[in-house]
């Protein structure tokens, strides 16, 4: 009886999680990190593309819904050495953008 306590407390209150939980919450995290990491070098390609003042005010005005589109059109989510692009990256790359000032 004490034990099945200990784990309702444990489980509901005190923070525990089962092993597929936690890696879930591992990989989640790892993949926010690299899509951090790598954002910024789409915002580096996108500016040193041709015409990136044109492409970021174009960029700045369609549907913020449509702008990871735009950036993965364009090639720029793509990494240097891949020529695919990663899961997330366009996403974060455009929300880098739209704060470019």
């Amino acid at each position: 009886m004490g034990a099945v306590a200990t784990m309702i407390v444990g489980f509901g209150w005190g923070g525990w999680i089962l092993g597929g939980t936690a890696k879930t919450l591992a990989d989640n995290s790892t993949r926010s990190a690299v899509i951090a990491a790598i954002a910024p070098i789409c915002v580096d390609q996108f500016q040193h593309g041709v015409a990136a003042a044109t492409n970021l005010v174009e960029l700045k005005k369609i549907s913020p819904y449509q702008q990871a589109a735009y950036v993965e059109k364009g090639g720029w989510a793509v990494m240097p050495g891949s020529t695919k692009v990663d899961a997330g990256v366009p996403e974060a790359c455009a929300t880098l953008l739209n704060n470019l000032k």
